[in-house]
C-alpha cells in the first residue's frame, strides 16, 4: 500500500470513517470503476482547474467518473462563489498542467489526487451528482489504492466544500453499422 502518510494522518485527525480499497493499478476513474465492478457514478475523479484573468487561481474539482467537466457551468459555479467572497470573477477556465501538479501537489501522484483541497490550500468544488450517493470512492494518492467514504464525511474533511452542478454526460462514440 502506497498511501501517503500525510493523507492517513489527515483522515485520522479528522476522526472520520473511511475504508482503504486496494485494487490493480489504474490511471483513470473509468478503469477504477471497471476494476472494482462498481458504477461509475460513485467513483470520483479529481481535476485541478486553472482559472485566469484576473490573475491565476487553481482549484480542485471532484465529479463522477461517468461525467465530464462542463467548463462553462464550472466557471458559473466558481464565479458565484467569487462574488459571494466579494472577489473578481474569472474569465477563463482550463486544466492545470501536469508540470504544475508535480511541482505543487507533493506526495501524491498525478492522476491519483485525493479530493481534499485543504491539504494544498486549494478551494474544493464537488459536483452535486456525486454527493447524492451514500458512499463514494475517491483517489488516495496512488494508482492502486482508493478511499471509500461517505459524502457527509467528505464535508467534514473539507469544511469549506463548495457544491454545485458543473458536469455533463460523457459523449459516447457512435458505432457504425456494418453492412452484410
Amino acid at each position: 500500500m502506497a498511501i501517503p502518510k500525510k493523507l492517513i494522518k489527515f483522515l485520522e485527525k479528522a476522526k472520520v470513517k473511511y475504508k482503504i480499497i486496494q485494487h490493480r493499478t489504474v490511471y483513470t476513474a473509468f478503469d477504477k470503476a471497471r476494476t472494482l465492478k462498481m458504477p461509475e457514478k460513485i467513483i470520483g475523479k479529481t481535476l485541478i482547474v486553472k482559472l485566469g484573468k484576473p490573475g491565476t487561481k487553481f482549484v480542485l474539482a471532484l465529479l463522477p467518473a461517468n461525467k465530464n467537466l462542463d467548463k462553462g457551468k464550472f466557471k458559473k459555479v466558481v464565479n458565484k462563489w467569487q462574488k459571494h467572497l466579494g472577489e473578481k470573477v474569472f474569465k477563463t477556465c482550463d486544466f492545470a498542467t501536469e508540470a504544475w501538479m508535480k511541482r505543487n501537489l507533493k506526495g501524491v501522484k498525478v492522476g491519483a489526487i485525493p479530493p481534499f483541497g485543504s491539504l494544498w490550500r486549494l478551494p474544493t468544488f464537488v459536483d452535486r451528482g456525486l454527493m447524492k450517493n451514500s458512499k463514494i470512492i475517491v483517489s488516495a494518492g496512488d494508482y492502486d489504492c482508493s478511499f471509500k467514504i461517505s459524502p457527509a464525511n467528505l464535508k467534514k474533511l473539507v469544511p469549506d466544500l463548495i457544491i454545485g452542478s458543473f458536469s455533463q454526460a460523457k459523449k459516447r462514440a457512435k458505432r457504425k453499422k456494418r453492412k452484410g
